[in-house]
This record gives structure tokens, C-alpha cells and sequence, in this order.
């Protein structure tokens, strides 16, 4: 082959070669970024999980052993339980028999004629009261359902006690989770910071770039701190409830994300007009008022008095054998009866009332519990993803000079944005089914007995 020939094909393509290695070189030499790599995006943050890492020193502390704990030294549910003892007290004293009543009288009789006897004079009298059987028996029946009440208005504070347990766990898991959200924002923005840093030392990019990254940092650390004292504050609140008894530091053995199937509303339903305790409460109530207008009625006819008595003067002695016996003439008890019957119908209209309130109550959560549960769901598997791809898309193009700082911070923003509402999303999934076991009144029985938990304090 010629040598004209061989240079007229070899040389373009050598030049265009060496063309585009220079204009390499030259984009290496004026973007000292382009040789640093990408950002280091954490495993959370690639998963959208955020989850927390607390100290492993700490005492790690279940859900069901927390709300034991709580459940065991909680001062209002512990003086909830004594005024139950008071009402258990109350039906003895309803069923109590009245006593006999004793009559002693003495003095003088002086002899104002002729053929009187002076001298002492003495009576003793005794009676005692048969009650209505009818009138005692409501007495009791409305003591008995005052106790009914009372241990369901025990049942209704444990159960209100163990939701604001379990809302506050899941708020301590939601704050421990934004501040590592915030931690792994703050890592990143460092890493951006450093790069930054190095282009403005080198004059290739503005100092106000440099502004923007540390006043993203400034406030991803406000962030987590915020979150950190926000945990911590949760975490007071539930050492509060549990009185103390909780060890000073400790971990919650839990995620927010933990996950059951959703509760079939039909079966909540049911429950709730069977187990919940403020529907016990009233229909305890609407049981007391009928035996309270039973009283009333039978309060017509008090009871019988049976007296006997002895008088004892110098020349008689007599003794009295009597009955008493309240005559309903005047007074036929019709304002009491009238206040017990309108009493019975509030009561009943406060059970209808409610009945219907809680309906509607399981079908707004349960609204509640399927709106949460979309947008967890949507955040997750897509707005996640989509930002933690549009940050590493953004990061690329700042590395190699095709955007600015401001796409890279920009992004980062949106990822942040949309991790704390999948956080959100998560905490209000927890949040309406703990709203559905509470109105379900799932935690209103009574736990087996519990031994004290032995925390260190």
C-alpha cells in the first residue's frame, strides 16, 4: 500500500482520537469532583426504612413487657382498681339489715290526790324495722350494677392507659427513626459539603454554593437533634406512665413498620358492642337506673315497724306490743318515680348514642387504617425510589460538570421530604390500628398477673 495512501486514512482518525482524549483530560483537569465517587447512599435510605440503630449497652424493653409494666404500676389505673373496691363495698352495705332500735325512759310520778302512788316510773321499748323485701332488693340490684360500672370503668382506664402506651411507642419509634433519617441526610450532605469545599478552593464554582451546602447541613443537624429530644421526651412520657419503674435509658424492642393483616370490620364490629367498655359502663349505668326506679316504686311501701314496749309505774305495769305502718295518703313517691324514669330513658339514650358514635368511630378508622396503608405503600415501593434515583442522577450529572450544586441539594431535599412522610405514613398505620383495638376495646380484660419486672433504676 502507498505511503500517500496510508497517512490520508490513518491520520483523521489518530487526530480525532487525540481530539477527544484532550478535551478528557481537560474535563478531568478542570473538574476535580468528576474523580470523586458517588454518594455513599446508606442501606436504609436505598430500602426507604430509616430504621434506628439504638445502643446495643442498652436494656432492650418488648412492647407486650412495657405495657406490662405500665399496666403494673400505673398510678391512675391502680386507684381506678380501689374505687372498685369501694364499690364491692357498697353492695354489702346495701344488703345490709337495719337495726333494732332500744327505748329507755325513766322518771318520777307524785301522787296529786288522794289514793295516788308516788314513785318511780321506768319504760323500755324495742322496735325493729322489716324492711320492703322489694324496696331492698332494688337498693341492692343498683349497688350491684354500680359495682358492674365500676370494674368497667377499670376496664375502660386500662384500656385508654394501654393505647397511649402504645401510641406513645410508636411516636419513640417514629422520632428515633427521623433522627437516623436525619443522621444518613447529614452524611450525605457532608459528602456533597466536602466536594464543594474542594471546587470552591480551586475557583471552580462560586463560594455562595458553598453557603447553600453548610446551611443544608446546619439544618439536617437541627433536624436530628430535634428528633433525638423528641425521643427522649417519648420516652419520659412513658417512664411517667409506668411511674418510674422504667430504667433511666433503654431501647424499645419494636419497628414501626411491624405489620399485621388488616381487621376484618364486620368481626371489629362485633367486638366492639360486646367488649368494649364504655358500652359496659352505660349499659351498668341504664341497669342502675331501672333498679333505682324500682326502688322508687317500691319505696311506696317502706317497710313495717314492729315495737314493743314496757311501762313500769308503782301500782301498773303494761306492756305494748305495736305496728307501724307508713301510709302512702299524701305522698305517693311520684316525684321520685318520675326523676328514676327519666333518668332510666337518658341512661338509655346515652347507650343508643353511643353505639351509634362508635359505628361510625370503627368505620373512620378503619377509613383511616386503609388511607395510611396506601400511602406507605405507594411512598414505599415508588416516591422512595424515585428520589433516592433522582439523587444519585443528580450527583452523577454535578461529578461530571452537567448541573450544579443547587440540582444535587435539591434532591437531597425531596428524598428527605419523602422519607420523614413515609415515616409519617408508617406511625398513622400503627396509630389507626391501635385507635381500632381501643375501640374494639381489646385491651380491657385484665392481663394475667404479671411479676414485676426487675429493671435497674
Amino acid at each position: 500500500m502507498p505511503y500517500r495512501e496510508i497517512s490520508s486514512r490513518t491520520v483523521p482518525t489518530v487526530l480525532l482520537a487525540a481530539l477527544g482524549l484532550l478535551q478528557a483530560a481537560t474535563a478531568a483537569a478542570q473538574t476535580p469532583a468528576a474523580r470523586a465517587q458517588a454518594l455513599d447512599l446508606p442501606a436504609a435510605a436505598a430500602s426507604g426504612a430509616a430504621a434506628a440503630t439504638p445502643d446495643s449497652s442498652l436494656p432492650r424493653i418488648g412492647l407486650d413487657a412495657l405495657t406490662d409494666t405500665v399496666l403494673l404500676y400505673n398510678p391512675g389505673l391502680l386507684a381506678a382498681q380501689r374505687s372498685r373496691m369501694a364499690a364491692t363495698a357498697g353492695v354489702q352495705s346495701a344488703g345490709a339489715l337495719p337495726n333494732p332500735r332500744l327505748e329507755y325512759g325513766r322518771g318520777d310520778q307524785s301522787a296529786r290526790s288522794a289514793g295516788s302512788i308516788g314513785g318511780r316510773v321506768q319504760t323500755i321499748g324495742v322496735s325493729q324495722l322489716i324492711e320492703n323485701p322489694a324496696l331492698r332488693r332494688a337498693r341492692v340490684d343498683a349497688a350491684q350494677s354500680g359495682e358492674r360500672g365500676s370494674t368497667q370503668l377499670v376496664a375502660v382506664a386500662r384500656n385508654e392507659l394501654v393505647a397511649q402506651v402504645r401510641l406513645r411507642a410508636y411516636d419513640y419509634l417514629l422520632r428515633q427513626s427521623e433522627a437516623a433519617a436525619a443522621g444518613e441526610a447529614l452524611a450525605l450532605l457532608e459528602q456533597v459539603n466536602s466536594r464543594v469545599r474542594a471546587r470552591v478552593a480551586s475557583g471552580e464554582a462560586p463560594r455562595y454554593e458553598l453557603i447553600k451546602a453548610e446551611a443544608e447541613i446546619i439544618n439536617a443537624r437541627s433536624q436530628q437533634q430535634t428528633a433525638l429530644l423528641q425521643a427522649e421526651q417519648a420516652a419520659i412520657v412513658l417512664n411517667r406512665l409506668a411511674a418510674g419503674a422504667l430504667p433511666p435509658r433503654w431501647a424499645l424492642d419494636a419497628a414501626l413498620d411491624d405489620g399485621r393483616p388488616a381487621p376484618d370490620l364486620a368481626l371489629l364490629r362485633q367486638q366492639a358492642r360486646d367488649d368494649n367498655p364504655e358500652l359496659r359502663v352505660l349499659r351498668a349505668e341504664t341497669e342502675r337506673a331501672q333498679a333505682q326506679l324500682d326502688g322508687a316504686r317500691a319505696g311506696r311501701w317502706p317497710g313495717v315497724e314492729l315495737r314493743y314496749s314496757q311501762s313500769r309505774d308503782p301500782d301498773v305495769k303494761q306492756n305494748i306490743l305495736g305496728v307501724s305502718l307508713q301510709i302512702p295518703l299524701l305522698d305517693q313517691r311520684s316525684g321520685p318515680i318520675a326523676e328514676a324514669g327519666a333518668e332510666l330513658e337518658r341512661a338509655r339514650g346515652r347507650v343508643e348514642g353511643r353505639e351509634a358514635e362508635l359505628e361510625q368511630q370503627l368505620l373512620q378508622a378503619s377509613k383511616s387504617l386503609e388511607m395510611a396503608q396506601l400511602r406507605a405503600q405507594a411512598l414505599s415501593e415508588g416516591a422512595v425510589r424515585d428520589a433516592e434515583a433522582a439523587l444519585r442522577v443528580a450527583d452523577a450529572a454535578y461529578r461530571f460538570g452537567e448541573r450544579g450544586i443547587l440540582d444535587v441539594l435539591d434532591a437531597q431535599r425531596v428524598l428527605r421530604s419523602v422519607r420523614a412522610d413515609l415515616l409519617t405514613a408508617r406511625y398513622q398505620v400503627q396509630a389507626a390500628r391501635v385507635d381500632l383495638d381501643l375501640l374494639a376495646g381489646r385491651w380491657a380484660e385484665a392481663p394475667a398477673a404479671t411479676a414485676p419486672v426487675p429493671y435497674a433504676r
